[in-house]
């Protein structure tokens, strides 16, 4: 992997490779106090398409790979809506050794966690996300949800209460900064998570790779909001690596000035 922005990595004698884990953990992540920095990671094609088949594995390669964990190394809590569970089948977070040591030397957990984001509360308790009780994930949920399936929930999560009938995202991450101590939160998606992490103008970063592949069909793009979500938030692009015909994009929030 090259850095091509701001500064390439290539040289007179050649291409030379960056460590993605070293360079993501080497960049300025801020809580503002109040709720934790949030960043995204997404992967969608050349022509904005972000599933095949209902999973984004089949558009990455070995350069997201190294991003995807670059970028979970750094996160205290990991956002990822109920589908995007299901249809992934996401596992607890199980970082290498060496990773485990540089988030302690950091002042963080050992691991990152989980927090699944649903109305509904219809969830698989067979998952794997479930069955680490040293790793519970946290359920990000509403006063309405139902009942008995809250309850059922209790003995393999933790419930966090954010709004009354749909999830008030920026209340949720205030409350993840007070209960976890959350600094970071990286928000895996689906669509439709970022999409209300933008309707609230809550994204502090956002991490785009583009795929060398055409998707066309009906594939959604990274973020699906309310068609009132308000004006555009300015972001500012801070670097653009590449790796065989893949390009990975991080923008930062701009500042009110657009700087």
């Amino acid at each position: 992997m090259i850095r091509l922005f701001p500064q390439p990595t290539t040289t007179a004698q050649g291409p030379t490779d960056l460590d993605p884990r070293a360079e993501v953990a080497a960049e300025t992540r801020e809580s503002n106090g109040e709720r934790p920095w949030v960043y995204t990671n997404m992967i969608a094609s050349a022509d904005g398409g972000t599933a095949v088949d209902g999973q984004s594995g089949q558009l990455g390669g070995p350069g997201d790979k190294a991003l995807f964990t670059a970028l979970r190394a750094v996160a205290d809590v990991i956002i990822v809506g109920a589908s995007t569970v299901r249809e992934e089948r996401y596992r607890p977070p199980s970082p290498s050794p060496e990773v485990v040591k540089e988030r302690i030397g950091r002042g963080q957990a050992a691991r990152p966690r989980i927090v699944v984001v649903t109305r509904s509360l219809s969830l698989d308790l067979d998952l794997p996300l479930f069955g680490d009780p040293g790793n519970r994930p946290y359920v990000l949920t509403v006063g309405s949800a139902p009942p008995d399936a809250l309850e059922r929930l209790k003995d393999v999560a933790d419930i966090i209460i954010a709004g009354d009938d749909d999830v008030d995202m920026e209340l949720g991450l205030e409350q993840l900064s007070r209960q976890a101590g959350a600094a970071t939160a990286l928000s895996e998606g689906g669509p439709s998570i970022n999409g209300q992490l933008i309707a609230a103008d809550l994204i502090d970063e956002w991490n785009l790779s583009l795929s060398p592949t055409l998707l066309g069909a009906d594939s959604h793009r990274a973020a699906i909001g309310p068609v009132d979500g308000g004006p555009p938030r300015g972001m500012r692009l801070d670097r653009v690596w590449a790796d065989d015909d893949y390009l990975f994009c991080r923008w930062v929030r701009a500042a009110e000035d657009g700087t």
